[in-house]
């Protein structure tokens, strides 16, 4: 770091921007949002929750989705296309939503991939995960949480005792 920067700026009031944060860039090393840079292996849209993955040593970003297994990891806040390099929030509010119900705890869909719903899946072979409650209308608080998987849809077992019976 040049010491210029560092000496000029001493004892200064730091304000907070427009959005009442702290700009990043002045915060030590460590402190701030949890990214990772990785590439998309498909177009994501703005506030997709993403699964990671490793494609023969590379780390790569794609849609979560649970109707497949693929636990959401992160999300992204801008749009991407595939092959191109994603900004992966790792954890924190995915502003990138809309027409949340604040107050509501989301689930990771599993009928459209990256999305979220408010009815946990319940097909045997998907995964139920837990996304966050949402903050606001367009915000949820994301916080990885290991999903579980349905090895027997409940609805079938009631069918299946029934016909026992």
């Amino acid at each position: 770091f040049p010491s210029h920067d560092r000496v000029s700026d001493a004892n200064k009031i730091i304000a907070t921007g427009s959005d009442g944060k702290i700009d990043s860039s002045l915060m030590p090393a460590g402190i701030g949002a949890a990214t990772e840079v990785m590439v998309a292996s498909e177009a994501l849209a703005a506030g997709d929750f993403v699964n990671i993955w490793n494609d023969t040593g590379t780390r790569k970003a794609r849609k979560a989705d649970a109707s497949n297994g693929r636990a959401a990891m992160g999300f992204v806040l801008a749009a991407v296309s595939a092959n191109a390099n994603a900004t992966v929030t790792l954890q924190g509010v995915n502003s990138g939503l809309t027409s949340l119900t604040a107050g509501v705890l989301y689930y990771l869909s599993a009928t459209t991939a990256g999305t979220t719903t408010t009815t946990a899946p319940s097909t045997s072979g998907q995964i139920i995960q837990a996304l966050g409650n949402s903050v606001s209308t367009t915000g949820i608080n994301f916080e990885y949480d290991r999903p579980i998987t349905i090895a027997y849809n409940y609805r079938d077992w009631e069918t299946d005792r029934k016909s026992v019976v």
